[in-house]
């Protein structure tokens, strides 16, 4: 019960995910903390207060005029008693408020009056989510020390689709678990990542065959994000090269567009000699089209295409890599996973290799969540199927737990300037 005895302050703002902040309550309470929530107007349209009253077993604030509980001066009250404070859903209208200090409400003012820990879980749709002052909001939060839990991609209750869908409660409660678990351990004030530069890649690339048509895969950059996302959370500084994807260049990350495998070999290279940690979860194309067609190609009833092999980065980094550098590999495979993926971790010199089964439903291309191996030389760690945010958290618990890791962090320290 990773949240035993911690007070939560969940604050539930008005969008059709609101059904969803029901579940995270039950989590709270089933982790063993306790929940007291705060409705906006348009929140109480979607659910009324009594069901969340109901779960949480606590009263649900909804008016800073109330004679009750505005008697004790209660949004401040919630505020000081909170161990972190949550807003699932996060409209972009919440989010707007709470970037710019505007306190009309009894959630945004109780925000104000939070020295927690507060986590944000956005929800809309997603041109609301790619609009540029949505964007300049969030980074705003960012800087001030916030917890971004980013939305998932799908169907959307517009009917669109596209990334806006807020994370599934169970996602949203392991976050809240990790991180109390690592203050637990004393890890939270110390930011592990500290001075560690971080490279990552993530999303395919794609190789042209004429002006208009391209070769390559299914891969939506998500694991990749996710991992950048998490390495700064906890302190690093952190350059992300990706290939083309749907998702939105996240907050307060050095972020490097490239296309081909070509382009992505040279920013890598460009950027890896000063990492210690690189992280290659790009799916990059084996190959590319010799001499693609500078117009479109005409259709006719057969075409030849003449491939040519493009270059091994992540073996070129494994031939390069350094003692003070800790590479990790990703395998996608199809079949006998754990016989490829150790091929892999011995071929290209790595450290970790991410495995999985790209044909197992619900892991790999495209979703939100994965199911992963973890293997390095002192064998394998099957990890269950989990949000692609946890599972980046839980590869970075291993390489942190790792012996080079450590003398890598012991170098870095040993090499710093005295204050």
């Amino acid at each position: 019960m990773k949240l035993k005895n911690r007070k939560m302050l969940l604050g539930v703002s008005g969008g059709i995910a609101c059904y969803k902040s029901l579940e995270i309550v039950r989590g709270i309470r089933e982790a063993g903390g306790s929940v007291s929530v705060v409705m906006t107007r348009s929140a109480m349209e979607f659910v009324k207060p009594l069901v969340f009253q109901t779960l949480s077993e606590n009263p649900v604030a909804t008016s800073l005029f109330s004679l009750e509980e505005e008697s004790k001066i209660g949004h401040i009250k919630l505020s000081e008693n909170a161990d972190a404070m949550l807003v699932a859903p996060a409209t972009a209208n919440i989010i707007a408020k709470m970037a710019h200090g505007i306190a009309d409400d009894y959630l945004t003012t109780a925000y104000l009056a939070c020295s927690a820990p507060v986590f944000v879980a956005p929800a809309m749709n997603h041109h609301m989510w790619d609009h540029p002052a949505l964007q300049d909001n969030l980074a705003l939060l960012v800087k001030r020390n916030l917890h971004i839990i980013h939305p998932g991609s799908g169907y959307l209750a517009c009917g669109s689709y596209g990334t806006g869908r807020m994370a599934e409660p169970g996602e949203i409660v392991t976050v809240l678990e990790d991180y109390f678990d690592r203050i637990t351990t004393g890890e939270q004030a110390e930011k592990p990542l500290n001075n560690i530069r971080v490279l990552v890649t993530a999303g395919p690339t794609r190789e042209r065959i004429d002006a208009v048509r391209f070769l390559s895969n299914d891969s939506s950059g998500k694991m990749g994000y996710a991992l950048a996302e998490k390495c700064r959370q906890l302190g690093a500084d952190v350059i992300l090269i990706s290939g083309p994807t749907a998702l939105s260049p996240p907050v307060d990350i050095e972020t490097i567009q490239v296309k081909s495998a070509l382009e992505m070999y040279s920013a890598v290279m460009a950027n890896s000699e000063q990492a210690q940690v690189i992280i290659k979860a790009a799916a990059v194309s084996d190959f590319r089209v010799e001499t693609p067609n500078p117009q479109k190609t005409k259709k006719s009833e057969r075409m030849t295409l003449e491939l040519v092999k493009n270059p091994d980065i992540l073996k070129t980094l494994g031939d390069r890599k350094t003692s003070n550098q800790f590479l990790v590999g990703f395998a996608a495979e199809s079949q006998n996973v754990l016989y490829y993926a150790e091929q892999k971790l011995k071929e290209k010199n790595l450290d970790l290799i991410v495995a999985n089964n790209i044909l197992q439903k619900d892991a790999g291309f495209d979703v939100d969540t994965n199911r992963v191996l973890l293997i390095d030389g002192d064998g394998s760690i099957d990890l269950p199927l989990l949000s692609k945010e946890v599972v980046a958290g839980r590869i970075l618990d291993h390489i942190m737990a790792t012996d080079k890791f450590r003398s890598i962090m012991a170098t870095k320290l040993k090499n710093a300037p005295s204050a």
